[in-house]
């Protein structure tokens, strides 16, 4: 959530940056609201310095045996006019703050304008695609034929993008989300934690998947509960409505968690195979930082994810994503995409954003400095590291061999008991 301050005061810029996002959203009327409130507080204090200045001389009247009948007549209209003019600013409040939810946070310097996913800037990239000298198969082929996954059953179970992962596909699940969280807490100075998946509605609005995307969310009938899309609502979270001192930042979190998402807007796009669930797992990073060093931490944590990709020896590339492509709350984002073969072409795999304070006034999240006493806002930062049912889908077709089998990469031996080879 932006500042009502700055937008009032930068309202050219703000409709630059949200057109640059090709948004939609009605500034005009966050503005009336926010004129209107400032007219009718203006005609409160008016009233109020008027009731304030009758209360004394109603008291001089009496002293001097004057009758205040009259003004205390006055007092009374004043008082049911203050009354009504505070529920009418109360009123204008939850519009405004309701439509301000809805604002999609303001654009880094550093991110490039363009349109749409077409316009994102290539970094660098990693590694080099392999040649096969056989005909490849996509994950699900191979899935279905090695009797690893099962998506009938998925589809039974729980409907369309369900999936029942089975044998050496579980047990490779499971070894992914354990070696990720070993190199992020290991290597990377992050703190593992392991949070809830059913949250309050405060905390997706802090975070900024309420109210903007609601229809993408699993709610709980009869309660304000939902399912999280992403463990950077928990791990942003856990310091919701808390003034953390200076030395405690920065902090780095790292947790494994299911996701779930409705995937509303996503039309027939990847109905195939484990790129695009409702349900899938992931690990997240997390981290809460002073402001002047946030986009450093951002670097830091886009090498995080990178690494889990190198010691994997898996194919990717970086993306700086474009004003049009950018999240809601993100200020910055970068895009790591893994190579998958049986595409020909790179596929998300995590995405790194810095949301500056954006989430943290939301969330009411702020340290206090040490020498001045002065709390300010902190910036907060997330990043997949990494989808794990991507990673897994990257490796069974990375990994492929002529015979139909899929080699296991070095670093996971070790977690999948010994098993070299998934047959």
């Amino acid at each position: 959530m932006l500042e009502m301050r700055y937008i009032r005061e930068n309202a050219d810029k703000v409709r630059e940056y949200l057109k640059n996002r090709n948004s939609d959203f009605d500034l005009d009327s966050l503005l009336k609201f926010d004129e209107d409130r400032r007219n009718l507080l203006q005609e409160v204090e008016m009233l109020k310095k008027e009731r304030n200045e009758s209360s004394a001389l109603i008291g001089k009247y009496k002293q001097e045996g004057k009758d205040p009948a009259e003004l205390l007549a006055r007092m009374q209209t004043v008082s049911a006019k203050i009354k009504e003019l505070d529920q009418k600013v109360a009123e204008i409040d939850e519009k405004q703050l309701e439509l301000a939810y809805t604002i999609p946070n303001k654009l880094s310097d550093t991110t490039p304008v363009g349109k749409d996913e077409d316009d994102n800037v290539e970094v660098r990239k990693w590694g080099t695609p392999r040649e096969f000298d056989f005909e490849i198969k996509s994950h699900d082929e191979l899935g279905v034929e090695l009797g690893i996954l099962d998506f009938e059953r998925g589809a039974k179970l729980g409907g369309s993008r369900f999936t029942v992962y089975k044998n050496a596909a579980a047990r490779l699940e499971r070894a992914l989300i354990a070696f990720m969280i070993d190199v992020h807490t290991g290597e990377h100075g992050f703190e593992e934690i392991f949070t809830p998946q059913l949250v309050r509605r405060e905390m997706m609005v802090g975070t900024g998947q309420l109210p903007k995307f609601a229809d993408d969310a699993y709610k709980i009938e009869g309660d304000e509960m939902y399912l999280i899309p992403t463990a950077e609502v928990t791990l942003t979270n856990l310091h919701n409505s808390e003034i953390l001192d200076e030395e405690e930042l920065p902090k780095y979190y790292c947790g494994y968690t299911a996701c779930f998402r409705k995937e509303a807007g996503s039309g027939g796009r990847d109905l195939k195979g484990l790129i695009r669930q409702h349900q899938f797992n992931k690990v997240e990073m997390v981290k809460i930082v002073k402001p002047e060093t946030s986009y450093d931490e951002l670097e830091k944590m886009v090498n995080c994810a990178e690494k889990i990709l190198q010691k994997l020896e898996l194919p990717y590339r970086v993306l700086a994503l474009c004003s049009g492509d950018l999240g809601f709350s993100a200020a910055k984002t970068y895009d790591l995409e893994v190579w998958v073969p049986s595409q020909g072409k790179y596929r998300e795999i995590s995405s790194c954003s810095n949301t500056e304070d954006f989430q943290a006034r939301r969330a009411m999240i702020k340290y206090r400095e040490k020498e001045t006493g002065k709390s300010h806002f902190v910036h907060t930062l997330n990043g997949s590291g990494l989808a794990v049912g991507r990673t897994l889908l990257a490796i069974m077709e990375n990994y492929q061999q002529d015979d139909g089998t899929i080699k296991v990469p070095e670093v996971l031996v070790p977690y999948m008991g010994g098993m070299t080879v998934i047959k």
